[in-house]
């Protein structure tokens, strides 16, 4: 609640710094890095989100890595970092988040309020969107101009579940086959709270830029539970039960952010909350806002590890498959500000127990130059 928050705000000089926070998780070294990318006018506004690891069902070393990249479109590399394939966004379109859906590659259009559509076969890609396929969220022109459009993405069966940017709205959309390529229909809907309740009776919103809401962006289906987690970033991790069409019970928290409760206020001039730790209502949890990118692992038919990046802190924490228990954490060496991550446990070349890849949002550090890209890690540390 916007008002509330203002109303126990404290002057600049007054607010107490975050508690420090020194982590001992073990420290894991990437095995490579795809080439940096580079977010300005030279580098095609490339800006590195979110990857999808396609695994070929016969030559394993023809597996893919397929990577959003907002304004800079799509790009797939092979097991060994070379990039493959270049699609730029249509015109107008900025590519958010990716995930598969069988042999095909699925894209959040912000840009253009769309799902885009691409066939993997053979580990070449090719563009199979139908073109007339609808907005996701919008109802007008103006509504796709504000960018309050579809965001975040996890398939599952022959579904699409998106949240919308700006919002704490997330669809439910069924995939289908059309004469002229892919495309989607609208069957469900529900929004997650933006408004808690604290132990002292006040209410909490987390602090966000005016006009904007709690948005979610990571997510990822398990498909034998039938369980749907959904990182909404400035407020915990979520999960709910999702089977066929329909959203099937209320979300459920899983952890909050460490700043849940805390009050704060934003600033304009720096574009971000200044938190009152001095206040902190000690309701939290241990991720540091952004709850970011999320990924499984599996291990047996219900056992394995949730894995979660706690953006705030360039780290992971993990979580066990069946019961959400917390198991621990790790930091991947040079890897900050992790938005996306993907995971499998099939034996790939190099990888004899599976394939973790995360974004890098900081790749150069140091440099002026937006720089970020994906690095891969062998998952063996996950069994």
């Amino acid at each position: 609640m916007r008002k509330l928050l203002l109303s126990l705000a404290v002057p600049a000089l007054l607010l107490a710094a975050a508690p420090a926070h020194a982590s001992a998780a073990p420290v894991i070294k990437p095995r490579l890095e795809t080439p940096v990318l580079f977010d300005d006018d030279e580098g095609g506004n490339a800006d590195v989100d979110d990857p999808a690891i396609w695994v070929h069902p016969t030559n394993k070393a023809r597996s893919r890595i397929i990577v959003a990249a907002k304004n800079g479109g799509l790009y797939v590399y092979d097991l060994n970092g070379k990039e493959l394939q270049h699609f730029a966004t249509p015109e107008d379109g900025r590519f958010n988040n990716v995930d598969l859906y069988g042999d095909v590659a699925v894209v959040t259009d912000r840009g253009l309020d769309k799902l885009r559509f691409y066939r993997i076969g053979d580990g070449v890609l090719s563009d199979v969107t139908s073109p007339d396929a609808p907005w996701l969220f919008s109802t007008s022109e103006s509504e796709v101009q504000d960018q309050t459009t579809g965001y975040g993405l996890a398939i599952y069966g022959s579904y699409a579940v998106v949240t919308r940017r700006h919002t704490s709205e997330l669809g439910l959309f069924r995939i289908k086959k059309t004469i002229n390529g892919y495309s989607y229909v609208k069957v469900d809907g529900l929004a997650l709270p933006t408004e808690f309740l604290l132990k002292s009776g006040q209410s909490w919103s987390p602090c966000l830029e005016p006009g904007e809401g709690p948005q979610a962006e990571g997510m990822t289906v398990d498909p034998v539970l039938g369980m749907l987690y959904v990182a909404q970033e400035d407020v915990g991790l979520w999960r709910l039960s999702v089977v066929g069409g329909r959203f099937q019970t209320a979300p459920k928290m899983v952890e909050r952010v460490r700043e849940f409760g805390v009050p704060a206020t934003y600033n304009p001039e720096t574009e971000e909350c200044d938190h009152d730790w001095s206040q902190d209502p000690g309701e939290g949890g241990r991720i540091s806002a952004d709850v970011e990118g999320l990924a499984i692992y599996r291990t047996g038919l219900l056992s394995g590890t949730l894995i979660v990046s706690s953006q705030g802190s360039d780290e992971f924490f993990t979580y066990d498959r069946l019961t959400n228990r917390h198991k621990g954490g790790f930091v991947i060496a040079g890897v900050q500000e992790c938005d996306g991550a993907a995971v499998v446990n099939t034996r790939l070349p190099g990888y004899p127990n599976g394939l973790l890849v995360v974004h890098d949002g900081d790749a150069l550090p140091g440099q002026e130059r937006a720089a970020t890209n994906v690095k891969y890690v062998d998952a063996t540390f996950l069994k």
